[in-house]
């Protein structure tokens, strides 16, 4: 929508329910046909000063000249006597914030109007360049020649090198004609119209910092003069701002935005004045809220100094400052390294745990016997003999392989032997006791029996007669003992 459209549609809203209703089939002819004429008909702007009125006014020439009387005098704080709001100078730093906020709406409206019509020379800076005063001070830099946004050493004290970068590429493809002479001449005036009214604001903003030191000397130390002064015009003056609470003083300009289809990620709620004060500021992004009521909670107690005149030369103002910066370092420090400490030495000698040894006992009780040891070796090229000719391949490791070439060697190790039950003891013993006590009938040889033996092939032969009853003693101890198993067995 564009400036006249958006003043035709102010113009059909102030048209009260006061005004009578006229019939048009009542009138004369003559005043059907003034009526039947299109109400939408454009009012073309030329000028700026059709709309905006406040660089002409009497009130801005006003608070100017009081402004430059009042700047040259070097006042002090003890001259103020009684409430500050019944000083006439306090009145003027009043009128002159007042002042301040006008000019800001008035940049916009000279922005708006150089916008619409500098659209037809290059539309797409609008997008590229988003703040007001950074546009219109572009917009008076390049006028119909684009091609000055290249290397122009006035643009780069306005706009970042990243943004001149991308409006002088566009600026090459861009898509609109040449301004006359009589729309650049509009254009410029209304350039110089903000860049004026900018420059009136910042003298309004250094008097308001240099007169607000021995107005409220102990606020201006903790949030700054500028901060200061805008807290003071919003609350309405330093002793209605003494009597607001800390969470009153924190949201004192806080702005509630209706971005419809933006996101609100953003968005800071509840953030006034003193969030975007220096000090606040300086902080950590994690800290500022907490750094920003700490503050408001400072203004409160220095505000009340400042109503009844205490401390004039901002001794406890800076008292305040120094806590607050205190504590602001305080929650930056990082958190204090955490040792390990060590346990201290037991006094007690270390007893005995009954849960190891049983576990070892019971660990030595499962463990590998040497006969599953001895199966699972082999030795270094031998050949294998099969066991069975139905399961070839199968072998027995170095089972029977050493000694004395029997399968079962007799234990070595004690801790592998296989555990018997007491019970079990006194059985085997039972069944080996020999009854009747010991005899000598084996022990004696028959009186037949001689060492000298005839051989068909050699003759006499010396032989050991006991020879066969120790072989016979040697298959039943093989066959028949206790410990014997199956050699072999059918299927």
């Amino acid at each position: 929508m564009s400036l006249a459209d958006e003043l035709l549609a102010d113009l059909e809203d102030g048209d009260g329910p006061d005004e009578p209703y006229l019939d048009s089939s009542l009138l004369p002819d003559v005043e059907k046909k003034s009526t039947l004429l299109p109400m939408e008909e454009e009012i073309k702007i030329t000028s700026i000063r059709q709309i905006a009125k406040l660089r002409d006014s009497e009130s801005l020439k006003k608070i100017m000249l009081q402004i430059e009387s009042c700047s040259t005098r070097i006042r002090k704080a003890e001259e103020i006597i009684g409430p500050v709001e019944s000083d006439p100078e306090y009145q003027l730093i009043v009128e002159a914030n007042n002042l301040a906020v006008d000019i800001d709406n008035e940049i916009a409206v000279i922005h708006r109007f150089v916008r619409d019509k500098y659209s037809k020379r290059f539309p797409e800076l609008e997008s590229l360049v988003v703040g007001p005063l950074e546009y219109v001070m572009t917009v008076k830099e390049l006028g119909n020649d684009l091609d000055k946004a290249k290397n122009n050493e006035a643009l780069q004290q306005i706009l970042t090198q990243a943004t001149i970068m991308v409006v002088s590429v566009t600026a090459s493809t861009t898509q609109g004609s040449l301004l006359s002479d009589q729309e650049k001449d509009d254009i410029f005036e209304a350039c110089d119209m903000a860049i004026e009214l900018n420059n009136f604001k910042l003298k309004i903003y250094e008097y308001v910092e240099s007169r607000m030191a021995f107005i409220a000397p102990n606020l201006s130390i903790i949030v700054g003069a500028s901060t200061a002064a805008k807290i003071m015009g919003v609350a309405g003056g330093l002793t209605k701002l003494s009597k607001m609470p800390a969470s009153s003083i924190l949201v004192l300009g806080s702005q509630k935005r209706t971005l419809s289809g933006f996101s609100q990620v953003t968005m800071l709620p509840h953030t006034g004045f003193i969030y975007y004060s220096e000090i606040v500021q300086d902080t950590p992004p994690d800290l500022r809220r907490k750094a920003a009521r700490l503050v408001a909670t400072k203004c409160t107690l220095a505000a009340r100094t400042d109503a009844c005149h205490v401390s004039t030369d901002g001794h406890i103002g800076q008292q305040f400052r120094d806590e607050i910066e205190k504590k602001l370092d305080k929650l930056q420090e990082p958190p204090p390294v955490k040792f390990v400490k060590p346990l201290p030495k037991p006094i007690d000698a270390s007893r005995k745990k009954r849960g190891g040894k049983r576990v070892r006992k019971m660990k030595e009780r499962y463990a590998m016997t040497e006969f599953r040891k001895q199966a699972n070796r082999l030795n270094f090229a031998d050949i294998e003999d099969d066991a069975y000719q139905d399961d070839l391949g199968y072998s027995r490791g170095t089972i029977g392989k050493t000694g004395t070439g029997r399968i079962r060697l007799p234990q070595i190790d004690e801790k592998t032997k296989v555990r018997i039950s007491k019970t079990l003891q006194k059985n085997l013993q039972k069944q080996q006791q020999v009854w009747g006590g010991s005899t000598t009938v084996k022990k004696q040889v028959s009186g037949t029996a001689s060492s000298v033996a005839f051989t068909p092939l050699q003759g006499l032969e010396i032989v050991n007669p006991q020879a066969a009853e120790k072989k016979v003693n040697e298959a039943n101890a093989k066959y028949f003992s206790n410990t014997a198993g199956f050699l072999k067995l059918q299927k």
